[in-house]
């Protein structure tokens, strides 16, 4: 006897060459419960019977409810632990969850939290925007922290408000998640071309390179600070506009223009600027 168990997070009717055999060969298919995965398997001409839980029957084959792989393990343990004398019993992984896989639980959630929940489904763009800030500092700090435990919880909440974000604009912009997640693809294949095609780089440095030659034939800007958001703290928005730049004449004596020398001191000895500001900050606490 075998205890089928199949992903919620892969289509229905897409199953192992494992899975399809076991199906085939069986006396009897069981499920607990008619489905999506059931149905695909009853449109594939295998016969399916509803039943409400497994008993042990040679040859025949259980299929889990989806994606609970618990509940086939505890089954299995059950029946052959039990006094019906089961001589085995087997479960089957029908389907498996790829890497990030778990995102479109995120999507299926605030799906259902944009159509159900009050609070979420009255949130725009702009009533959302010092969430993302708020989430960007935290994830930051967690960065600083160390503590990876944090960092992934912080990651979560950032994610959070891209997908958000996302969920609202399929409503008013016709655009999602998942056109976000094919542009920024898109992206990372077109300037990374010494991987995706057959440009050739010795180096780091050449690779960055590349990105900032590719990025500006992209973008086609009309002057070399458009595109640097202004809302970037101080020295972050100096290192962005130092780096489109290049030469500065920082040499003043005022206060500004000293700041704006050690901006350029750092950025020449390969140092972040507000991130080297932030951990001294961090050791006076």
């Amino acid at each position: 006897m075998q205890i089928l168990v199949l992903s919620p997070r892969v289509a229905p009717g897409i199953l192992t060459l494992p899975a399809w055999d076991a199906l085939r060969a069986a006396a009897t298919v069981c499920a607990t419960a008619d489905d999506a995965h059931v149905r695909a398997i009853v449109a594939s001409g295998i016969p399916v019977e509803i039943a409400p839980g497994p008993a042990y029957e040679p040859g025949a084959v259980w299929i889990a409810p989806t994606g609970d792989a618990a509940w086939a393990r505890t089954m299995a343990d059950d029946l052959m632990s039990s006094e019906s004398q089961v001589a085995d019993v087997e479960v089957v992984f029908g389907s498996y969850d790829l890497p990030g896989s778990a995102l479109l639980d995120v999507v299926e959630v605030m799906d259902r939290l944009r159509r159900e929940c009050p609070w979420t489904a009255q949130q725009t763009h702009d009533t959302l925007s010092h969430y993302l800030l708020e989430e960007a500092h935290e994830t930051l700090e967690a960065l600083d922290s160390g503590d990876g435990d944090h960092l992934r919880e912080e990651l979560g909440d950032l994610l959070m408000q891209i997908v958000f974000h996302a969920r609202i604009a399929a409503e008013e912009e016709g655009w999602d998640i998942d056109d976000v997640a094919a542009g920024i693809a898109g992206k990372l294949i077109y300037r990374n071309p010494h991987v995706f095609a057959d440009a050739t780089v010795t180096s780091a440095e050449e690779v960055d390179a590349n990105w900032e030659r590719l990025k500006a034939t992209e973008k086609q800007r009309t002057s070399a600070l458009e595109g640097i958001p202004a809302a970037l703290p101080a020295l972050a928005y100096a290192d962005k506009v130092v780096g489109r730049l290049g030469a500065v004449d920082a040499s003043g004596d005022d206060l500004g223009s000293r700041l704006l020398a050690l901006v350029v001191e750092a950025r020449a000895a390969g140092v972040d600027a507000e991130e080297t500001l932030r951990q001294a900050v961090r050791l006076l606490a």
